[in-house]
C-alpha cells in the first residue's frame, strides 16, 4: 500500500503550520503603530493524472471527468491587508497619520529608502525630522529650536510660529509616496517597508492628490489587526492541523493492518 496520503498529510501540517506563524504575528502586533495585518494563501502541488478529461475510454467514448489525484498543499505567499486602521488621538504636534493610501519616506543607514505608516515623528537635536530610530523624513524638514505652535496641515504643509515673529513661518512640506503595487514591498521589520521589483517606482507627491490619503497631525494610525476574526482563524489553524494529523495515524494504521495480516 502507498504511503501518499501520508506524505500529503504532512504538506498540510507544514502548511497549517505556517498559517498559525502568520496568525501569531498578526496578534503579536495588535498594538503596533499603523501594523498591517497578513494573510496566508494556500496553493495546491502538481497533480498525478492518471487518466485525462476526454481521452478515450473505449473505441466509441471518452472520459467525462478522468481521474486526477492530488499530492498536497503548499503556502503560496502571504498577502499584506491594506485596510485603514483607526485613529488615536496623542495631542503630539509630530504625531502623524495618513488617512488614505500612501507613506512617508524615511531615509534608512546606508542611504537606502524606506517606507512607513507609522508616523511617531520627532525633531533630533539639529531640529530635523525623524522617526524614533533617528531616521531622517524625506524631504527633509527642519524646525528651528525657537519654533513654537508647530502645524502641519492635512496637505503635508509645516508651519511654525518663531519667536520675535507674529505671522507663521513655513518650513517645508512632508510628501507621501505610492507605489502602482504597494501589494509588492518588502517588509524589513521596524515598521518599514522597502521598493522591489514588483511594487514598482515609489511617487512621491502631495498628500491628499492623485490617490493619496491626506495627513491628520496629533494622530496615529492603530494597528488593523481584528483580534476577533484572528482568534477565529487561529482555532480553525488548529482544527485543519488535528485532521492532518489524523490523517497520518489512520494512514499509518492501514498500511500497519495490510503488514500484519496480508
Amino acid at each position: 500500500m502507498s504511503s501518499a496520503a501520508m506524505h500529503i498529510a504532512r504538506t498540510g501540517l507544514d502548511a497549517q503550520d505556517m498559517r498559525m506563524r502568520v496568525i501569531s504575528n498578526n496578534l503579536a502586533n495588535v498594538n503596533t503603530t499603523a501594523f498591517k495585518s497578513d494573510r496566508a494563501n494556500f496553493e495546491t502541488l502538481a497533480y498525478q493524472v492518471v487518466t485525462s478529461p476526454g481521452a478515450q475510454s473505449s473505441a466509441d467514448s471518452k472520459y467525462a471527468t478522468g481521474l486526477n489525484l492530488g499530492t498536497g498543499v503548499k503556502i503560496q505567499g502571504t498577502a499584506r491587508i491594506d485596510t485603514q486602521g483607526t485613529f488615536q488621538q496623542t495631542g503630539n504636534s509630530l504625531d502623524l497619520a495618513l488617512d488614505g493610501n500612501g507613506y512617508f519616506q524615511v531615509q534608512l543607514p546606508g542611504g537606502q529608502l524606506g517606507y512607513t505608516r507609522a508616523g511617531n515623528f520627532s525633531r533630533s537635536a539639529e531640529g530635523l525630522l525623524v522617526t524614533s530610530e533617528g531616521y531622517q523624513v524625506q524631504p527633509g524638514i527642519t524646525v528651528p529650536p525657537t519654533a513654537t505652535s508647530i502645524t502641519i496641515g492635512t496637505d503635508g504643509t509645516v508651519t511654525a510660529l518663531l519667536a520675535g515673529q507674529t505671522d507663521a513661518t513655513t518650513l517645508g512640506q512632508i510628501q507621501v509616496a505610492s507605489f502602482p503595487n504597494a501589494a509588492g514591498l518588502q517588509n524589513t521589520g521596524d515598521n518599514y517597508l522597502t521598493e522591489t521589483a514588483a511594487s514598482g517606482t515609489a511617487n512621491l507627491g502631495i498628500a491628499g492628490q492623485d490617490g493619496r490619503g491626506n495627513i491628520r497631525q496629533g494622530s496615529l494610525e492603530a494597528s488593523n489587526v481584528n483580534v476577533v476574526e484572528e482568534l477565529v482563524d487561529m482555532i480553525e489553524t488548529q482544527r485543519a492541523y488535528e485532521v492532518n494529523s489524523k490523517m497520518i495515524t489512520a494512514a499509518d494504521d492501514m498500511l500497519k493492518y495490510v503488514n500484519q495480516n496480508l
